[in-house]
């Protein structure tokens, strides 16, 4: 079986490639759940932490641009381990790194690796920039600033571990669980959840009313939604129902900026042009689940973004309709960040 830190290596090294950290961590295998914590504890610590990292290590090594991605990644791990986690001795995190390296069929950059990890100490180092020191990019932080008001506070949240919480025996973040009451769901009302998988929120649902119809738009996603009545559907397109719901949720798929603590990769991918797709997508969804919604019912439209494009402005062409919308922030409100709308 790999180490803990060979294991952490190899899942940033595909999320550099585009997997997603908490699908390759779900499929890891070791020898021992002590193991298995450490591989997740460096894997998270490497993704908050990433521009520090790399500030950090050009700051010990002088001009690092061309260095290899294998080589990077062993050194944000050494850099990591050294600065913020108490319980690992420096000569460990710097001789696994090297070890990392060869392993990587990197040996030559293994004496480099080296001398840079024996510089790095807990010494309190001056950033360039709040996004440096706060590990999130600029322009996110000008944006969010520039929108809420709270930048600092909502990044500073995004680099803290996320508190586990519970509800019907799934993981179920505290803000997630904000957003299925105010649907104001009676036991007669008919439920319909637009873009249900994973199901946490069916499930929720379901604690209301037993007339709950969840879709999505592919059969594996569905599988994992704990309800008899499901169907595959699309909701970008026109939905096979007449306006026959009391209750709908749409809980939209998103640029996911209001996770960052839990899925910290995404402040490395997500661009504007992805904000904007996800957008014009969000649109056609609401559009097509306001056509199922009764005359007096109600929906929520919500996501875990904190990009306005996502929220304000795909309300913005419903307005005649709006009855209520706010933000929930990391760093103001306990766990992750959404945007709720009540429409009518």
């Amino acid at each position: 079986m790999p180490t803990s830190r060979e294991l952490a290596y190899d899942i940033l090294l595909r999320v550099h490639q585009g997997a997603f950290a908490d699908d390759s961590l779900r499929a890891m295998r070791a020898d021992s759940q002590q193991d298995l914590n450490l591989a997740n504890e460096l894997v998270y610590g490497v993704l908050r932490f990433q521009l520090q990292l790399d500030f950090l290590i050009a700051h010990y090594a002088g001009n690092t641009k061309k260095l290899d991605i294998e080589v990077r990644l062993a050194l944000r791990l050494g850099v990591y381990q050294i600065r913020h986690l108490d319980r690992v001795p420096v000569h460990a995190a710097v001789a696994t790194s090297v070890d990392l390296v060869k392993r990587a069929r990197k040996r030559s950059a293994a004496g480099f690796v080296n001398a840079v990890l024996r510089k790095a100490d807990k010494e309190t180092v001056v950033f360039p920039s709040k996004a440096v020191e706060l590990s999130v990019p600029e322009w996110m932080l000008a944006r969010w600033e520039a929108h809420h008001g709270c930048a600092e506070a909502i990044a500073a949240q995004a680099l803290r571990k996320p508190e586990a919480h519970m509800r019907n025996g799934r993981f179920m973040d505290i803000g997630a669980q904000s957003i299925v009451p105010l649907l104001e769901i009676a036991p007669h009302h008919r439920v319909l959840d637009v873009c249900a998988a994973p199901g946490n929120k069916t499930l929720h649902i379901a604690e209301y009313s037993e007339h709950v119809v969840a879709c999505d738009r592919t059969v594996a996603r569905l599988a994992t939604v704990p309800v008899d009545r499901r169907a595959q559907l699309d909701a970008a397109s026109a939905l096979p129902f007449g306006p026959v719901f009391d209750r709908i949720l749409v809980d939209a798929p998103c640029s996911g900026t209001g996770t960052l603590a839990r899925n910290p990769e995404i402040k490395w991918r997500v661009t504007m042009e992805e904000i904007e797709r996800h957008a014009a997508r969000q649109v056609q969804i609401l559009t097509h689940a306001l056509a199922a919604l009764k005359p007096g019912g109600r929906l929520v439209y919500s996501t875990c973004s904190l990009e306005k494009e996502e929220n304000e402005g795909v309300v913005a062409h419903f307005a005649h309709r709006l009855q209520s919308a706010t933000y929930r922030l990391p760093g103001r409100e306990a766990g992750d960040g959404f945007y709720h709308a009540v429409l009518a």
